[in-house]
């Protein structure tokens, strides 16, 4: 009997003393009757659910702890008391862990798909509770920044407001330096657009003044570099062609030609229009100064023949037809002169169709003096030869004046 409690006895204190030890692979294995019997059972039970137990949350704790695995529970059958309390802690940690880390994956992986509307809403303490917190913060300055982001991009890029910064409060880091660039960005190409706009609204209202003298890069530099040129070219176009109009039209110069360096397209096409236009002036202007100093020196010979169109036509067709009346009535003037004075053939009237004015009169004027001296020379003639042929009746009795008058005078009293 006392070799039996004995063996008994040691076999129960073994396998105690492993369970006090962490060790659950022994049990008690002698044999026992009565009570010591259920107390084997009871040991061997108790190290069984041990077993169960270690092996349940080892199993737990490798799937979340080191697999990832989460949703995972603990599974004891049989247990109560401090053993099943143990479990559904276990558990309740391994679930409210699942939960916790699944709403956090579920709103971080929103983020990373660009979806800012979720946020972690689950009851959490601890460290957890701070990551939370973390995570929710983290998203709403993401939101914010986005909002600001977008409301700028909108405002600049779409509605052409140009001005605006994206406002986010209480940032650092790469969000900071994110909004800072942003913000940057947009005063940037305000600077730029500003200033862009600034000169092409200036050579709209014909100020050739200003250049866009922002700092610049890229294409906007390209765009800068573009617009500066061509008010450089503006600026040269029309300052030769107010130096060619100023010598053309105000001081009088002919022949002035607008010379404007590296320009095409319209710009070179305005450049020659008004070239062609001086010159065209300047080829019709002295061929109707020659014409016309002719005349003034008694040369009719000369018309003009340059090509002309428009009012500078219809002044040439006036010079032209003037030199042409000019060339009949000094014509005419100069065959009844001849007729009457050189070649003593009395009555002859110069004849000048389609004259007016000044023309008309004098011609008018060369005609009645060729006509009144025609019939006092008939006249004189008539009486003379009637003294010659002894008849003394008759006198000279149309009217004359200066020596014509003495003439008459002398004749009738003689």
């Amino acid at each position: 009997m006392a070799s039996n409690l004995t063996t008994q006895v040691r076999s129960i204190a073994e396998v105690t003393t492993a369970v006090a030890c962490g060790d659950l692979s022994k049990k008690i294995d002698v044999q026992a009757q009565g009570e010591i019997s259920e107390l084997k059972h009871t040991i061997n039970s108790m190290v069984e659910q041990l077993r169960t137990f270690a092996a349940e949350v080892t199993r737990v704790a490798r799937e979340v702890g080191t697999d990832g695995r989460l949703g995972g529970q603990a599974e004891v059958k049989g247990v109560d008391g401090t053993w099943k309390e143990l479990t559904d802690n276990v558990n309740t940690m391994a679930s409210n862990l699942t939960t916790q880390v699944r709403s956090i994956a579920e709103v971080t992986t929103a983020v990373a798909c660009g979806d800012l509307s979720k946020t972690i809403e689950v009851q959490a303490q601890g460290e957890i509770f701070e990551l939370k917190k973390t995570v929710n913060s983290m998203v709403e300055q993401l939101r914010t920044f986005a909002t600001e982001v977008s409301r700028v991009s909108l405002e600049v890029g779409t509605e052409g407001k140009l001005g605006g910064q994206a406002v986010v409060k209480d940032v650092s880091g790469t969000w900071k330096e994110l909004t800072d660039n942003v913000n940057t960005m947009a005063s940037n190409l305000t600077t730029q657009v500003r200033s862009i706009a600034e000169v092409t609204t200036a050579v709209a209202c014909g100020d050739l003044s200003k250049t866009i003298d922002v700092q610049a890069q890229g294409e906007i530099s390209e765009l800068k570099l573009t617009v500066n040129s061509m008010v450089e070219q503006l600026r040269t176009f029309a300052a030769e062609v107010t130096r060619v109009a100023r010598e053309v039209g105000t001081e009088g110069k002919l022949g002035g030609q607008a010379v404007v360096k590296d320009v095409s397209g319209t710009w070179k096409e305005l450049t020659d229009n008004v070239n062609t236009m001086a010159s065209n002036l300047t080829t019709q202007v002295r061929s109707i100064a020659e014409v016309t100093t002719a005349v003034a020196c008694g040369d009719l010979s000369k018309t003009i023949d340059v090509q002309a169109q428009g009012e500078i036509l219809g002044l040439k067709n006036t010079i032209n037809s003037m030199v042409d009346q000019l060339s009949t009535f000094a014509a005419e003037v100069t065959r009844v002169a001849r007729e009457v004075g050189t070649e003593g053939k009395l009555g002859g009237q110069a004849e000048v169709e389609e004259v007016s004015g000044t023309w008309k009169e004098l011609t008018d004027n060369v005609n009645t003096m060729a006509s009144n001296l025609t019939t006092q020379v008939r006249s004189i003639a008539e009486v003379t030869t009637a003294v010659a042929c002894g008849d003394l009746s008759k006198k000279i009795d149309v009217q004359a004046q200066g020596e014509i008058l003495d003439l008459k005078n002398t004749i009738n009293i003689m």
